[in-house]
């Protein structure tokens, strides 16, 4: 899955890209408010790690835009402030969780797991599908029936993707730049032969493509 950073901090920032790679999340980085919009237009980030004293403006302050604008990615704000006032108010301006710096970087890596659980809906860290279907996200790994499934890479987190916004038709072109967030977007065609084999392997069923739109994960 692919995060967004937004930290003026050089030193704390790379240590946070490091980490990262190490749990197989990419991340793209920022140091500024300003530049935050224009890539969340492009919605491929599963969650952002945003921090509250930025150079050119306060990050509770755009987070509380991109909820009035209707913007669900889930938010976990980092930052030196630790009064009790500023977590009230970042959990309110709508953040999913608040981790206060300084910090370990396991514990952060752990509650970007959790939510990222929670906008899945799921309770654990095996994702539960539905109709035998299990998916391990830290893990690379995912079972149909008890038995694992060889998935490449891409298959991988196209399932992946699916799963984590259950019941949610997601546009071809969104999965396009999901399936590979650091390099340039799959054309169609691509995205369509990963499609085909993925549903070789869990079940024709399982994936629902809603014409002129793109695909769904279908309960069984």
């Amino acid at each position: 899955m692919h995060l967004l950073l937004i930290e003026d901090d050089l030193d704390l920032g790379r240590a946070l890209q490091a980490a990262l790679r190490v749990e197989g999340l990419s991340s793209e980085w920022l140091r500024r408010a300003a530049d935050a919009p224009a890539v969340l237009d492009a919605a491929q980030f599963a969650c952002v790690l945003l921090d509250l004293s930025l150079p050119d403006g306060d990050g509770q302050s755009l987070l509380a835009r991109w909820r009035r604008s209707g913007q669900q990615l889930p938010v976990i704000v980092i930052t030196a402030r630790s009064a009790v006032e500023d977590r009230t108010a970042g959990l309110d301006a709508g953040a999913d969780d608040f981790v206060v710096k300084p910090f370990a970087t396991a514990e952060l890596i752990s509650r970007i797991r959790a939510v990222l659980r929670r906008s899945a809906r799921q309770a654990s860290e095996q994702w539960a599908l539905g109709g035998g279907l299990t998916l391990e996200p830290r893990g690379h790994a995912a079972w149909l029936d008890g038995q694992p499934l060889e998935l490449s890479p891409r298959e991988f987190r196209l399932l992946l993707e699916l799963a984590r916004e259950p019941g949610t038709v997601l546009p071809k072109g969104l999965l396009a730049q999901r399936m590979e967030p650091l390099g340039d977007a799959l054309d169609f065609a691509t995205v369509e032969v990963h499609v085909s084999n993925l549903r070789r392997k869990i079940g024709a069923d399982r994936i629902r493509t809603v014409r002129g739109v793109g695909y769904l994960l279908a309960a069984p």
